[in-house]
Formats: C-alpha cells, structure tokens, sequence
C-alpha cells in the first residue's frame, strides 16, 4: 500500500494523453495504491460492518454502502458510475457483464464491463433478499459524501490511511492489481473506460468483443484463484504452419507481443486451433531464462526486453519477477548456483527467454 500525500488522479498521462498508459504503468514503480493484501483486508472490514448491527434499516443501508465498495472493487469503475447504476436494469447476470457510463449529461457511451460468475452471483443474491431491494428505489444513488466518510471509516478501522482508501485510489489499486495479474494493458484500459485507446499499437486487430472476452477469461481466473502459472499470455492466433507430426503455431498478443509454440498436429486437431482464434500459452517459471547484455545469442523462439523487478532467494533456488515494457510481468526459476552466476540484480534490464516447446497452450471455454 503506499502513497501517504492521498493524491487521486483519473490514471491520464503526464502529458494529458488520455490513455492511461503511462500513468498505469508509473503506478507499477511507485508507492500509489492499495495492494491485493490491504484490499482484501479493506474488503473484509467492509463486509464485517454490514453484517454486525441489530437494527434491520442500519443492516440495509450498510449492505448499500459495502454493493458499493464490492462494484468499485471489482470493476475499477468510477463512484458517479456506480452511484448511477441501476442494479436490476445493469447488471446482466446471464451474459455475467454489468453497463456502467452512458447516463444522460455524462458525455460517455455505456460500456459493459465484464464480471466473474462468482461475483455475478454474489449480486444476484444480495439482490434476492426482498427487503433490501426495496430500499434500493431505481438506483444506488446516496450522497457521494457520506459514501467516502464511509469508506474513510473503514480504512481506519483496519488500520489503513484514510486517504489510501478514497473511491478513487481503490479505482487506481484495481488498475494495478489486474496489470498485476497479467491482464492485458488495453483490457485494462477497456474495463475502466479509459478513453483513446492507441491506433498505432497491434491490438487494433482485435475487436472489442474479443478484448472483452479476454477480460471474462482473467476474471474467471481470478475469481477462481486459477494463478499460479503467472507466465500466461492471452492472444490471437496470428498463423499456424502444420508440419507431418508437428505444427507451429504464433499468437500474437494485445499488446503486440508475439509469442510461438510447437505442438504435436494431433494436438492442434484436438484444440480445434484456427488463425484468428484466442488463445492462452502458459510457460512454466523453470523454462524461462534470464540474460543480461545487448541482443541475446540463443537460439530461444521467444524473446523479449524487461527490467528485474523482484529478486526472492531460497536454500536452493532463485526466483526473478521481470516487468516487460507492457506491464506483463513473467517469473523465472533458476537454481541458486546459476542465480548468483548471472549477477542479476534489481532495475537490471534483461532479456527474457524461452524456447517454443517451453510453450503449453490453452482453449478456455
């Protein structure tokens, strides 16, 4: 958790680009967010409080203020969105999606953010409970002043800086922890409505409902705690070369980067893989190797340029968290022995490297 000045921004660039990129990706250096373990902590005093009053009307509008809490939690959306939802009407639980923006005088379209089934289910239940719907009215519209004192309560009561916990820095902290997660840099920008998504990147090959569906996926991982391999990479299958016994395959990511793989044809029959269809590859922390220096002499298919961000040491092996210029962050697992033969250390600039049969492919459903 971090930024002790309370400071909020709407994630724009310094240049006032619009984006978001470059504000989303300084946050990944700096102290300003709440992370995953303060969220979750915020979260749990949250859910706490709404539950730990005798009177039935001081329940309800606690139960209010925590739907609240949960929809900016999740989405990363604004407090005017989510005060101007109307749950019935916005929240799709079939298609596990909820439209927020697009309210009259607002000057945005609505856009659907997508949502978990374990999280679509929580608001279908808390939506099931009769009394609590009808103190609801149309909309969860309450005063955008006692919702922060609120919150502001709650921060402290787990021992968080108030200020760290404002609708807006846990809008900002939701950024972080999905960029976190490997969630691509323009499904992030996508879910939050962040505006001038950029023509000149590769991403534009995708449409907004397969973004949209790469969101559903991370969210559906997420939900389920599905994390464990961090090297995934979420992508369209740009070409496949089909050999006698195996096939090439490359993907290419929404960020632009290209990843390839080698599987067997029976494999590729069995997957159903096609050009144009989306498609996870997961790498295995061991297979990746590190490199410092200019342009690597390896005969790795996969190469890519990052920063060493974490360095974790054990008995007997090493492990290196290294951010890619995207915000991707990928995890390699040497021995202690080979680690300390590198000489790596932390803000090393390296070269990230894995070979194409390092490469295990996914067709989520």
């Amino acid at each position: 958790m971090k930024r002790e000045d309370g400071k909020a921004s709407d994630m724009k660039t310094a240049g006032g680009g619009g984006t978001g990129q470059g504000r989303i990706l300084s946050l990944l250096a700096d102290d300003g967010y709440l992370d995953t373990a303060c969220l979750q902590r915020l979260e749990d005093s949250f859910r706490a409080w709404a539950e730990e009053s005798p009177r039935l009307d001081v329940r309800l509008s606690r139960k209010r203020i925590l739907m609240i809490f949960l929809l900016i939690r999740t989405t990363g959306a604004k407090l005017n969105e989510i005060l101007a939802l109307s749950p019935l009407k916005d929240i799709d639980f079939d298609r596990r999606s909820i439209t927020v923006g697009g309210r009259r005088g607002s000057g945005r379209e609505p856009r659907q953010v997508q949502i978990s089934a374990v999280f679509a289910a929580e608001m279908k239940g808390m939506l099931a409970d009769q009394a609590f719907l009808a103190s609801l009215g149309e909309d969860l519209g309450v005063d955008p002043g006692f919702v922060r004192r609120k919150f502001y309560e709650r921060a402290q009561a787990c021992g968080l800086d108030k200020r760290l916990a404002t609708p807006e820095m846990i809008r900002q902290s939701r950024a972080v922890e999905l960029i976190r997660g490997n969630m691509p840099l323009p499904a992030v920008q996508m879910l939050l409505g962040l505006s001038s998504l950029n023509p000149t990147t590769s991403y534009v090959s995708f449409s907004d409902d397969e973004i949209r569906q790469v969101t559903r996926l991370f969210m559906e991982k997420e939900s389920s705690r599905k994390t464990s391999a961090r090297n995934s990479f979420f992508g369209k299958i740009r070409s496949i070369r089909r050999g006698i016994i195996q096939a090439r395959v490359e993907l290419v990511t929404i960020s632009g980067q290209s990843v390839t793989t080698v599987i067997t044809v029976d494999s590729l029959d069995r997957l159903g893989l096609k050009t144009g269809g989306m498609i996870t590859a997961e790498v295995k922390a061991p297979w990746v190797q590190l490199q410092k220096g200019g342009d690597p002499r390896s005969t790795a298919d996969n190469r890519f340029q990052g920063v060493v961000e974490r360095i974790r040491s054990g008995d007997i092996t090493t492990e290196y968290t290294v951010r890619l210029a995207d915000g991707t962050e990928l995890c390699a697992l040497a021995t202690r022995d080979s680690g300390n033969a590198a000489d790596l250390a932390e803000n090393d600039p390296v070269w990230v490297l894995f070979n194409s049969f390092s490469v295990i492919l996914h067709v989520d459903g």
